[in-house]
């Protein structure tokens, strides 16, 4: 909301400064090399630094700048203030990025389609809430404010025009401030609640948990990041630049009216906006990797589609929704992808953040710049086209580097198969062991048996010599059966085998 505030916005901002809207272009600028700082400087405090004391200060700037804004009257001021909101929104990218993939670990992967969802959502909320329901200044009162101010500047002084005007803009501009207000406390608002989870320090607790679930890095760590860093390039130039010059390319080149290539526009948005939403349930039966599969694959068709037969308006159509829709889920399915082979800190967060920050720079300008050039070229489609097909070669690449194994693994592998080996060739000989003390109880007992049965015999027949029940009999049956209880023989088995092997099994 805080970036896309701005669009509906600008007239009033420059009338603000006492500056044409054509003049005042350097404040993009500023906000641009502010999100840049902000990118690299947040990848190196969240490393030393508690995360959401981190974001909830990074949002609290976007609040300052926010406030601030709508009475500024003066250009420099004006450019600071952007430049302290993109470096806010730069930290916050990479801040919370990050902070998710520590929080869920290998599951984060709806739950960060869920956060890039909320920049759509915002970016759509933002112009309503500037323009209708704050009373943002409405286009036609901008229409006759513009009448009006030929007019007087004809028929009056220059002093006396000039405080005409910044009447006429005080009087139709005046409401859109209230949308920065309300924009600023919402985000106050959500700084609040990163401050709660400060004082409760939630953070060590992520930063425990994500060291537990991974803790070695990709054995081509850095070229898996250097890489990523170029396809986001590509791809966040790619779905800016279609974006932004797609409603002059239905106008120029497929000779629209203003409404259809206003309505082209919003269908490329509504469907990116849209897909975002439904990836979050996708994310959750989907492995990040086949969503980037199915994505550039959709991508590389539809504009390869755009590039050779835009010309038929049906195709256009079906061809920009299906661009939209693809490039959707590249973003946050690549974050949550490259988590699962390798350590993603606030550093390597940091590198591909600021690659789609690049590429949200570069690209569209040097579009521009080649379409001023070659006015029969489309060169917006053939764009979509290189970038689809640099993104498709890319994306395996990365694949199997991210799959090579590493040193460490392979001889931890080697180390678990001599330890499994070893503990098999114990056990084996445990097993005989066993098996020949079994067999020399088995003797010991027949031993004993003999030995039993022999001095049964012997008393029975000591027995029947004694006449009658004399005291000798008595004398001698109960020695007999003293003998018997205090032999190791029993049926079916032996005693001090049972008590050995029970020795034996507390032992082991």
């Amino acid at each position: 909301m805080s970036i896309a505030v701005l669009g509906p916005t600008f007239q009033n901002l420059a009338a603000n400064v006492h500056k044409n809207v054509s003049d005042i272009y350097y404040i993009f600028v500023g906000r641009s090399l502010g999100y840049l700082a902000g990118s690299v400087l947040g990848g190196l405090l969240f490393d030393c630094m508690n995360a959401p004391l981190l974001l909830a200060l990074s949002m609290f700037g976007t609040t300052v700048g926010l406030y601030g804004i709508p009475w500024c009257k003066k250009s420099l001021l004006l450019t600071v203030l952007m430049s302290v909101i993109g470096a806010s929104m730069g930290i916050l990218d990479t801040g919370g990025n990050v902070l998710a993939l520590n929080t869920w670990g290998t599951e984060a992967g709806p739950h960060m389609q869920a956060l890039h969802f909320s920049f759509a959502v915002g970016a759509f909320v933002a112009p309503i809430l500037a323009k209708m329901a704050l009373g943002g200044s409405d286009s036609k009162d901008f229409a006759v404010a513009e009448k009006t101010n030929q007019s007087v500047l004809r028929s009056v002084p220059t002093t006396s025009a000039a405080s005409a005007v910044s009447a006429l803009k005080h009087r139709f501009g005046a409401d859109f401030q209230w949308s920065y207000v309300v924009i600023g406390t919402y985000l106050l608002l959500v700084s609040f609640f990163f401050f709660i989870l400060y004082s409760k320090g939630s953070s060590a607790r992520d930063k425990s948990k994500a060291s537990l679930q991974k803790c070695v890095f990709a054995k081509y760590h850095s070229a898996l990041i250097s890489l990523l860093f170029v396809f986001f390039f590509c791809y966040v130039g790619a779905e800016v630049t279609y974006g932004s010059y797609i409603f002059t390319y239905a106008k120029v080149f497929a000779e629209m009216k203003e409404n259809e290539a206003a309505a082209l526009n919003s269908v490329f948005w509504g469907a990116f906006a849209a897909c975002r939403g439904v990836a979050i349930f996708c994310a959750a039966c989907l492995y990040p990797g086949i969503m980037i599969l199915l994505s550039i694959i959709g991508s590389a068709v539809s504009s390869s589609c755009l590039a050779f037969f835009a010309r038929s308006p049906a195709l256009l159509w079906v061809g920009t929704a299906v661009y939209g829709a693809s490039m959707a889920t590249i973003f946050p399915s690549g974050i949550s992808w490259i988590e699962q082979y390798t350590v993603v800190q606030g550093k390597s967060a940091s590198l591909f953040v600021t690659g789609a920050a690049l590429g949200e720079m570069c690209i569209p300008a040097v579009v521009g710049y080649l379409q001023g050039r070659f006015h029969h070229v489309p060169v917006v489609m053939y764009t979509a086209l290189v970038t689809s097909a640099v993104t498709l070669v890319l994306f395996p690449l990365m694949y199997k580097l991210a799959n090579s194994p590493r040193e460490s693994s392979l001889k931890e592998r080697s180390e678990s198969e001599d330890r499994k080996a070893l503990l098999s060739n114990v056990g084996l000989n445990e097993d005989e062991e066993d098996e020949e003390d079994a067999g020399e109880w088995n003797e010991a007992d027949f031993e004993v048996i003999e030995m039993n049965d022999t001095l049964r015999h012997s008393v029975m027949e000591t027995s029947r010599k004694i006449p009658g029940d004399s005291p000798a009999k008595v004398s001698l049956q109960s020695q007999l059966d003293s003998v018997l209880c205090d032999s190791p023989v029993v049926a079916g088995g032996s005693p001090g085998k049972k008590n050995v092997n029970t020795d034996r099994e507390k032992n082991d």
